[in-house]
């Protein structure tokens, strides 16, 4: 399940280190995105896009994934994604972002093993599509 609503939080220290947070997004673009990684039992993501333009934008998905969350090894293997096994609509979907409004999106990953690894979120978005990485540790 995911959430999403205007709600502002930025926690991005973990309880086994605090991860890094590498910028990879397009400095043109008028959404800002944040990733926080929360490691405990399991490892907690949640993703927030904010419309940092002053204009209302109104962000277009294909289908029904809005989002996406991928965890790659220190090799750079994909050891677990968020999508895998699960089944969308086929409907386009569009939401509408006033200035400073947010999409948040929270899920976990469960059973994860010892070892360095870096997290991924996507927004699925047609014409904003933006990518925040994380890198964390999960020790045991």
């Amino acid at each position: 399940a995911f959430a999403c609503g205007p709600r502002a939080r930025n926690e991005s220290a973990s309880a086994q280190g605090a991860p890094t947070r590498v910028q990879s997004v397009d400095p043109t673009s008028p959404l800002a995105p944040t990733l926080d990684v929360t490691v405990d039992d399991d490892v907690h993501f949640a993703f927030a896009v904010t419309n940092a333009s002053k204009k209302k934008l109104e962000v277009m998905f294909p289908d029904g994934r809005t989002h996406e969350f991928v965890v790659l090894d220190s090799l750079g293997r994909e050891v677990w994604r968020w999508s895998e096994g699960r089944i969308f609509t086929q409907s386009m979907q569009n939401r509408v972002l006033r200035a400073s409004d947010l999409l948040r999106y929270e899920n976990a990953w469960d059973a994860p093993a010892p070892g360095r690894y870096v997290a991924v979120a996507t927004l699925a978005s047609e014409n904003f599509p933006v990518t925040q990485r994380v890198e964390f540790t999960v020790e045991r």
